[in-house]
């Protein structure tokens, strides 16, 4: 009985060895979880900043200096600063005499995902009449901003 509670022990101790020997395969960590999606800002709206006229306008579209008053024999712009996102919006400049005729009227679309510049002028080489003047922009058929002007 002695000899079997020694082979008994002996055969615990064998097996204890050998399961500390024994190898647990490793685990992996769980992936990180993907960032979130970067939010895009949206879309700045459309929208007319600024308008300047003048006699002169340089390739940027921009006019060179800014003036209320004109000669006769003057080109006169209309530069249209424009802020936002822009899909095909019309802008249309409609210039009128001191009672409201219409001198000239004309469109321009503007596509594009930022700021930019767009031009209008009137020419008259046999000379404007003496008055008031006004140019009116709308963007989109909505009013967007007007100027007034004198020539003498």
């Amino acid at each position: 009985m002695k000899r079997t509670f020694v082979c008994s022990v002996l055969a615990a101790a064998l097996l204890a060895l050998a399961g500390c020997g024994r190898q647990e395969t490793p685990t992996t960590a769980a992936p990180a979880p993907a960032p979130p999606p970067v939010a895009m800002p949206a879309p700045t709206p459309f929208s007319v900043s600024a308008i300047e006229l003048g006699n002169q306008i340089g390739a940027d579209k921009r006019v060179t200096a800014a003036s209320a008053s004109f000669a006769p024999a003057d080109t006169v712009y209309a530069s249209i600063a424009t802020d936002g996102e822009a899909k095909g919006v019309v802008l249309a400049a409609r210039w009128s005499y001191e009672d409201g005729q219409t001198v000239a009227e004309s469109t321009e679309t503007v596509a594009s995902a930022g700021p930019t510049v767009v031009e209008f002028h009137i020419v008259k080489p046999d000379g404007w009449p003496a008055g008031r003047y006004r140019v009116d922009v709308t963007a989109n058929g909505a009013p967007a901003g007007q100027r007034e002007f004198e020539v003498r």
